[in-house]
């Protein structure tokens, strides 16, 4: 595995990061697919029958920053907490997940848990795999509460009734994310 400059890695956390907070305002997550190279991986656990995979530019861009965050465009994704390992080229990124409307005590939804993600550098300002982690127990619950406080968007209600339909899900046994883990040399 090659080693970058940890000023380069910070530097593109800097721009990963301001990107990420231009997003949850605008709600317009379709410039974040930039920031991956072309054959890049990125992966999620879907829960205990499903994995999401975006493989390439392309389907990051339309999966991950399209169907993936439809219905959750102006929730905000601050980060609390950034490793880096500028030996092996790799990024932990710890964020919570808040979203824009408010409860009736005047605080917003916030999924619980943590929630974060593991980058693999490609050089460039690129990334070339990820994998996100989150607690889905506390997801479901909140968006479960937001529905019956009458707060959770249209569009969220629709993709939780279409279930794993959605691009990008494969079930578990389709999908080895160890398989793509970056390996040491």
């Amino acid at each position: 595995m090659p080693s970058f400059r940890r000023d380069e890695l910070e530097e593109m956390m800097r721009r990963w990061v301001a990107a990420n907070d231009r997003a949850g305002e605008t709600g317009d997550w379709g410039p974040m697919a930039a920031f991956y190279a072309e054959d890049a991986i990125y992966s999620w656990n879907n829960g205990p029958k499903h994995e999401f995979v975006a493989r390439g530019r392309d389907q990051i861009r339309r999966f991950v920053f399209g169907t993936e965050m439809a219905g959750l465009e102006k929730w905000t994704y601050p980060y609390v907490r950034i490793l880096i390992d500028e030996k092996v080229g790799e990024v932990i990124g710890i964020w919570r997940q808040i979203a824009p409307v408010k409860k009736a005590d005047g605080s917003h939804y916030e999924i619980a848990g943590t929630g974060g993600s593991w980058f693999r550098y490609a050089g460039d300002y690129q990334w070339s795999w990820q994998r996100d982690f989150f607690d889905h127990g506390n997801a479901a619950t909140t968006f479960i509460a937001m529905a019956k406080d009458g707060r959770l968007s249209e569009e969220m209600q629709r993709r939780m009734a279409q279930g794993s339909k959605m691009p990008g899900w494969v079930r578990l046994s389709e999908f080895d994310w160890y398989a793509t883990l970056p390996k040491e040399d």
